[in-house]
Order: structure tokens, then C-alpha cells, then sequence
């Protein structure tokens, strides 16, 4: 399936590991022009040079926190004149954080909004004048099936994930007119340095592959996803073949989600 993606120019937060350097590596493949950005500088910047080698793409790597809007602001500025516009969003920053709520302090709720909401909001509002210049652009927003499902435990990040999930719907409404499509992809599981550390911590007597099957069998599939699952599908929506679907929100989890 021809993509059509050569050229195009695409952003990625949480761009050094997971479904963010897995999503910059299927781009390079098609022959986008990418910028990935994440605070961990070394990390980062290994990523992309791991990533460019065995595409022979071109990926960028700028440092950044997109939990403050400076970063947000700088991450986009920097990439849009390094690449020369912007025609693609991935808003996939994140973490893994789930408590219960009368185990919450207030403290802990506004970092995992900035993080993971005001990200987005802030990364779109920075990269959609630069989508207009050039007469459309695609926003894929990262998010998680417990934003449709919430669990117990799983707090702030399910409300963060929610708020995502919702912040997708009215963009796409909004955004229609200037041909900006925006969908959301709700992962479940997907292996990632932090599913990889949460699969240690729950199997520490076990081999990583073993780790990851026990922490998998209560998925409908049997497994977790693998990042690259994910990429295909972010790749997809940015693409032409995707050029008529927005406000979408797609699970990949496996089945593991209660909801459609």
C-alpha cells in the first residue's frame, strides 16, 4: 500500500523509545523527514542515530520537556525550521501512573496533566499554523484505553487519557475546515521500556520473554503489542489512504479494553 508520506514532515513526542521511536522509524521508512524530542538528551539523540542508520532516513533529535509549554513551544519552532514545516503531530508523550484516588495527593495530579494532556494541547496549538501554511495536516493524539474504561487504581492517568480521548473529538470538529485531520489511538499493553520494567517488577525470577507472556495472558490476543503494531497504524492516519477518516478513536490493545 503506497503511503505517500516521502517528504512529509512529521513530530514526535516521547520520540527515544516505545511506540515514539518505533512510529519515527516506520516515517523514515516511507521517507518523511522527522523530528523526535524527549528530555533525556543522550537517550534521545542514540534513538535517532540508531534509527537513521538503519533506515537511512532523516530523523532529528531535540531535546525537550513538552510538560511545560517553553518546551512544547521549542520542540515544535525547532523541528518546523530544521524540517521545513510541519505536516504531521504524534502527541505521544507519557507515563505509567495509576494509584488509587483517596492515595492521590493534589500534587500529583497536575504533572501527569501537564505531561500527558496540555502536551498535546500546547504541541497542536504550536504545529497547527504551520499545518494551515500548507493547507492541512494530520494530529494523531496517544492515548489508553483506560481513558474509556477506567479501572480501579488507575488515577490521574485515566483522567489525563480521558481528557485526550475528548480533546481528539472537538479538534477534529474544529480543525475540519483547514483540512487538519485529528484521531486517537488507545493502546493497551504495548511493549515499551515501561511495560518492560513493570514486567520485571511483577516476574523478577523471570526471563523477560516469560515476563512479558505472564503479564500478557489475560489479553483476549494472549501477548502484549509490540510498538511497531502501533507505528503502522500512526503511519496510516497520517497518510492519504487515511485522508478521510478524523475525530476516530481506535483501540490497539489486543482486545483487552471493555469498550468499543
Amino acid at each position: 500500500m503506497e503511503l505517500q508520506l516521502t517528504g512529509k514532515t512529521v513530530l514526535i513526542t516521547g520520540g527515544s523509545e516505545g511506540i515514539g521511536k518505533a512510529a519515527a522509524a516506520e516515517f523514515a521508512n516511507e521517507g518523511a523527514l522527522v523530528a523526535i524530542c524527549a528530555r533525556r538528551a543522550d537517550v534521545l539523540k542514540a534513538a535517532a542515530a540508531e534509527i537513521c542508520q538503519t533506515t537511512g532516513g532523516k530523523v532529528i533529535a531535540i531535546p525537550a520537556d513538552v510538560s511545560t509549554l517553553e518546551g512544547c513551544n521549542a520542540f515544535v519552532q525547532q523541528a518546523a525550521q530544521q524540517l521545513g514545516g510541519v505536516d504531521v503531530l504524534v502527541n505521544n508523550a507519557g507515563r505509567s501512573a495509576g494509584a488509587p484516588f483517596d492515595a492521590l495527593p493534589d500534587a500529583d495530579w497536575i504533572p501527569d496533566i501537564d505531561l500527558k494532556l496540555m502536551a498535546a494541547v500546547r504541541c497542536s496549538q504550536a504545529a497547527i499554523p504551520f499545518m494551515k501554511l500548507v493547507g492541512g495536516g494530520r494530529i494523531i493524539n496517544i492515548t489508553h484505553v483506560g481513558g474509556k474504561a477506567p479501572g480501579a487504581g488507575t488515577l490521574p492517568s485515566s483522567v489525563s487519557r480521558a481528557g485526550g480521548i475528548a480533546l481528539t473529538k472537538a479538534m477534529s470538529k474544529d480543525l475540519a475546515k483547514d483540512n487538519i485531520l485529528v484521531n486517537t489511538i488507545c493502546v493497551g499493553l504495548i511493549k515499551s521500556g515501561q511495560i518492560e520494567r513493570a514486567a520485571r517488577g511483577r516476574s523478577p525470577d523471570a526471563t523477560l520473554d516469560e515476563a512479558y507472556a505472564r503479564m500478557g495472558g489475560a489479553i483476549p490476543l494472549g501477548r502484549i503489542g509490540e510498538s511497531r503494531e502501533v507505528a503502522a497504524m500512526i503511519a496510516f492516519l497520517a497518510s492519504s489512504v487515511g485522508g478521510y477518516i478524523t475525530g476516530a478513536s481506535i483501540n490497539i490493545d489486543g482486545g483487552m479494553a471493555a469498550t468499543v
